[in-house]
Parts: C-alpha cells; sequence; structure tokens
C-alpha cells in the first residue's frame, strides 16, 4: 500500500479536505488573537492566559471525551462540536471588534471554545479507524497530522494579510465559516460506508487504567507530556520570538509560521511512509525533532531564523505522525478513544501550563532560550523511550 492510498478512500478524503479547510481557519483566529492581545497588552504573560484558557477544557473533559468517542459515533459527536464551534466563534468576533476588547472576556470565550474542540479533538483521532479500517490505520492517522501542517503553510501568511487588511473580526468569522465547512464535508460521508470497531476482546486492554499500565503505552504517554510541556507551544513561542525577540511584524510571524508547516508536510509524509510504527519508533522521531529546536534557537537574526523554520516544521511533522500512529496501533481498535483521549491529554492539556512556563521564560530572556528548553527535553525524551520501550 502507498504512502498516500487511504486518501484515495472517499470518506477518508472528505474528511481530510474539511480538517484542512478547519485548520487554516484557526490560524485566522489563533493570528488575530495572538496580535490582539499583544497590541493590548505587550506581554507574554497575557498571551499565555490566551492558551491556558484554550487548552485548559482538555484536562478536565479530556477522559470524558475519550469514553464518548468509544459509545457513540464520532460522526455525530463531530456534526455537533462543529456546529457549536462556529457559534462560539462568531461570538468572538464581536468582542475583538471593540476598540478596547476586555481580555476577561476574551479568556471566558476561548475556554468555551477550548471546551467544545476537547470533544473535537479526541473525536477526530478516533473516527479515522471507521473511515479507513484497520489495515490503513497507522498511514491514515499520519497523513491526518498533514492536514495540520498543510494549514500552517498556508493559514498563517493568509492570516497575517486578511489581519492588516480586514481587521481581528473578519478572521474570526473566517474561521466560524471554516467550521461551517467542517460539518457539511462530515455530512457528506456516508454512515454505511464507515467500518465498524470490534467490540471489546477479553484481551485487549480498554480500561483507562489498564491503558496505563501497557508499558508501551505508558511510556509513549510519558514523553508525549514532557515534550508537550516544554517543546510544543509554538503559537506562543514562534509569535513571542519574532515579535518580541526580533521585531518583527505580522507578515513577518505569518511568513514563520509557513515555513514552518511546508518543512512539516514532508515530514508526515515520510512518517506515513514508514513501513511498521511502534512505540520505539518515536526515539529516533524525537531525537530529530530535539535537534531541530536546537538550531533553531542558534539563530542570531530573523532571517537565519526563517531559514531554520522548514527543518523545525519537518520534525514536528515526523514527530506527530509517528506519535498519533504509534499511539493507535498500540491498542485494540475499541480502545482507541480511551487511547487518544490520554494522549490528547498529553498533547493539549500540558499545553497550558507549558505556555504559562514559557511565557514566564520569554518575558524573562527570550524565546530562543525557550527553543533550547525544548530541544533539550525532546533528546531526554528519546532517550527515554529507547531504554524503557519494550522491544516488539
Amino acid at each position: 500500500m502507498g504512502a498516500f492510498e487511504p486518501l484515495r478512500q472517499r470518506g477518508f478524503s472528505l474528511y481530510f479536505a474539511g480538517q484542512v479547510v478547519s485548520n487554516v481557519g484557526t490560524w485566522f483566529q489563533n493570528l488575530a488573537l495572538q496580535l490582539v492581545v499583544l497590541a493590548a497588552t505587550g506581554s507574554a504573560q497575557t498571551l499565555s492566559g490566551v492558551t491556558i484558557a484554550q487548552f485548559l477544557p482538555i484536562l478536565v473533559f479530556g477522559v470524558a471525551a475519550g469514553r464518548l468517542a468509544d459509545r457513540v459515533r464520532p460522526r455525530t459527536i463531530l456534526l455537533c462540536t462543529s456546529a457549536l464551534a462556529a457559534g462560539v466563534t462568531a461570538a468572538l468576533a464581536l468582542v475583538v471588534g471593540e476598540p478596547d476588547p476586555g481580555i476577561p472576556v476574551l479568556y471566558a470565550l476561548v475556554a468555551v471554545l477550548g471546551t467544545v474542540q476537547a470533544f473535537e479533538r479526541i473525536a477526530g483521532q478516533a473516527i479515522i479507524f471507521e473511515l479507513v479500517g484497520a489495515a490503513a490505520l497507522a498511514r491514515a492517522v499520519s497523513i491526518s497530522t498533514i492536514a495540520l501542517a498543510a494549514a500552517r503553510s498556508i493559514g498563517p501568511g493568509l492570516a497575517g494579510i486578511a489581519f492588516a487588511q480586514l481587521g481581528a473580526s473578519a478572521c474570526m468569522l473566517l474561521n466560524a465559516a471554516s467550521f461551517v465547512a467542517v460539518g457539511l464535508s462530515l455530512l457528506l460521508i456516508r454512515p454505511a460506508s464507515l467500518h465498524e470497531r470490534p467490540a471489546r476482546s477479553d484481551a485487549a486492554p480498554v480500561r483507562t487504567t489498564d491503558l496505563l499500565r501497557h508499558r508501551s503505552v505508558s511510556t509513549l504517554l510519558i514523553a508525549n507530556v514532557v515534550i508537550a510541556l516544554f517543546a510544543m507551544n509554538f503559537g506562543l513561542v514562534l509569535t513571542a520570538t519574532v515579535d518580541l525577540s526580533y521585531g518583527g511584524d505580522a507578515t513577518a510571524v505569518g511568513a514563520t509560521h509557513a515555513l514552518n508547516a511546508i518543512g512539516a508536510i514532508i515530514g508526515g509524509g515520510i512518517a506515513a511512509a514508514l513501513p511498521r510504527v511502534d512505540v520505539r519508533s518515536l526515539a529516533p522521531a524525537a531525537a530529530v525533532f530535539g535537534g531541530a529546536l536546537l538550531l533553531n534557537a542558534a539563530a542570531p537574526t530573523l532571517a537565519l531564523f526563517l531559514l531554520a523554520g522548514p527543518v523545525l516544521g519537518l520534525a514536528i511533522g515526523y514527530y506527530q505522525g509517528v506519535l498519533n500512529a504509534a499511539a493507535q496501533s498500540s491498542v485494540a481498535p475499541a480502545a482507541i478513544g480511551r487511547v487518544m483521549s490520554l494522549v490528547t491529554l498529553g498533547n493539549y492539556g500540558m499545553v497550558p501550563f507549558g505556555a504559562l512556563l514559557m511565557g514566564w521564560v520569554i518575558d524573562a530572556s527570550s524565546g530562543l532560550v525557550s527553543l533550547l528548553i525544548g530541544g533539550v527535553a525532546a533528546l531526554a525524551c528519546a532517550v527515554l523511550i529507547a531504554v524503557r520501550a519494550p522491544r516488539a
């Protein structure tokens, strides 16, 4: 089977296209929020509050969302979350359009949106098995990370232009429209074409406590938490580094994320082409990620930082593709929702704490120092995985 064979399946290709559109819209929202907050406060610490409000709900609702995704068809969950997200984002458009947008109100609306997306992110992972079946699962999971990268390749640049020409409210409304597009793509997926996930097997670890005792899964989860905490706050770190450390404008911020995403598309493709993925595959992926972070941390000028962006993007795409594929391949299909809820808790649940920590680091030193810390953490996790993960 070719690396991109899952895209030949109608349901997965529709889902993939909807995710690209949605993630492009998310960049319009995130960049606008970041620049509005920085313009109002000039503080990376205050900007980290947006990240905390966005991702803290995952810690609260992540496990419940995983259980729900194992009991209710993910397509149904995603149809509900796309409609709710569109409404909340439209409300954000009204708030950021005010001459003096209230930061507490922004935090509250972002927290509501984060609650909706806690269920959306996990259902979005659980639906992949139902779209492609067991044989194509690992490749499809890796390919799904390319949707994020593809969005980052065009989203930030378009968002920077839209913000400069149309303003923050227009960016929010464009994101609301992207959620509507996701809903339409899901409606086009025929329920009869979906693969049924096998019922629970007595031999399969399906309880959360069983998953945590599973050595391969627990190793992956530990590394995921550490890397997410110290190395994955790119919305905050890259934006603050360009804006505060290099004095770049909105166009430079957009270009940084876009160049980073070009590499991520390639990295996701490399992950999808791997003939076999397991938890031990995550060790070299984490090592590559750590090395790329250190390379970016060493950039003395904005021009060199931009030049190193695709290298970091490739490492991110490869790491995330391997991470998600290894997680879903390590458990029985009946437990995919729950294991992905734990992965999502690590990926996004740690973001509030990482944002708070990295916001303090950036205010006290610079964004380059935060990249250095992330690189060291990723390399340490590569060693942990190589030593602790059992051999197949």
